[in-house]
């Protein structure tokens, strides 16, 4: 079928909004009609060359939609259903997912990073050459055929631009809390980084019952949305901020720092926001080939741990749907966090607006 897509033929070049063509489903997969797709860093980093991925790609990762067709063997969803879309899927037999890590799937590692469906083929094309599927998904479309591992069902009364939130910030930085770091009542955090996952953060260290919940970031239109999504305060970041940090920590450092961002010179001045016995997480993307420099002997007379965060340690079959349950009751801010709407023909607008940093997140949705 032809469909509308979001295509990136090179690092360094727009998005090009085209037709291409979409093969039917095949073997345990399923096509998916996309509702919405968040506006994410993670694709970004495939225009500035900061991930390297087979070309030309259709991005898009943080995707919900409909079930619009199955194809042979597919057991987890059905036509009609409502999906999150996963983009790690997991196999629940290997030797992570048996040991409770499915965040760390080995199965499918070499064709999700190789661009194809799990059979190592695609099912795009444009202009007659083959396109490769970012994250399994390529949900920068107005359809996508995914692997069945990646469809989470979902409740049909939550919007649909809600879930698709879900399945990327939203999961990354309440699980960065909640799993990856386990935030425990009357703990401090600080969080470095104010857009989707910061923000999640900010939430999920909310839930958690953080007593201090400290959110850092350079933008000044951040500081009030942080409190708006449970921060107890707001800094601008300056030379000034590890000194603000531990005035609000006795003096000591947060018992848990969070970098949402992925520079390696602001992970390590999270690193110098901790308290000695302190946890720092690195939930932030940093780009491929970079380094980050912490310093050992610190790390081992002040035992500070340093952990990172892959998708929020979550189990994605659990988890979205219990988030989408928070959000329903009322104890997740999910409307809030999306700043603005964009039809896909905006998409370069819209990361544009993204790279501002004057959002908390952009979604491009779909009719």
């Amino acid at each position: 079928m032809k469909i509308q897509a979001a295509i990136l033929t090179a690092a360094h070049q727009p998005f090009i909004v085209d037709q291409v063509e979409l093969s039917e489903p095949g073997a345990g997969e399923v096509r998916v009609r996309i509702a919405a797709s968040g506006v994410c860093h993670s694709d970004y980093h495939l225009v500035s060359g900061a991930t390297q991925h087979p070309m030309p790609v259709v991005p898009g990762h943080e995707g919900a939609g409909v079930v619009e067709s199955v194809g042979a063997g597919v057991t987890r969803v059905k036509p009609g259903d409502h999906v999150t879309l996963n983009w790690a899927p997991d196999c629940g037999e290997c030797f992570y997912c048996l040991r409770g890590k499915p965040n760390l799937c080995e199965t499918y590692v070499a064709p999700i990073w190789a661009g194809t469906m799990l059979d190592g083929t695609t099912r795009l094309r444009w202009n007659g050459q083959t396109v490769y599927h970012f994250s399994g998904l390529a949900s920068f479309a107005e359809y996508a055929v995914v692997p069945q591992e990646s469809c989470v069902p979902i409740r049909k009364d939550v919007p649909l631009e809600i879930a698709a939130l879900v399945g990327c910030a939203v999961a990354t930085g309440v699980g960065a809390v909640i799993y990856t770091a386990g935030v425990r009542s009357g703990e401090s955090v600080v969080v470095f980084g104010c857009g989707g996952v910061g923000l999640s953060i900010v939430q999920g260290a909310l839930l958690a019952g953080a007593e201090k919940i400290i959110a850092v970031d350079t933008n000044p239109a951040k500081m009030e949305i942080a409190r708006q999504f449970g921060a107890t305060h707001a800094l601008l970041s300056s030379s000034s901020t590890l000194d603000e940090i531990r005035a609000l920590t006795g003096g000591r450092g947060a018992e848990h720092a969070f970098e949402a961002v992925g520079i390696p010179a602001l992970q390590e001045l999270a690193f110098q926001a901790i308290r000695p016995g302190g946890t720092l997480t690195l939930a932030g993307l940093s780009a491929m080939g970079t380094g980050t420099n912490l310093p050992g002997a610190v790390i081992t007379r002040q035992e500070k741990v340093i952990k990172g965060s892959y998708y929020g340690t979550v189990n994605a079959s659990r988890d979205f749907p219990m988030l989408l349950d928070l959000y329903a009751a009322g104890k997740l801010k999910l409307d809030q966090l999306i700043s603005r709407r964009y039809p896909l023909n905006q998409i370069n607008e819209a990361y544009q607006e993204m790279l501002s940093g004057s959002l908390a997140r952009g979604v491009i949705v779909f009719d």
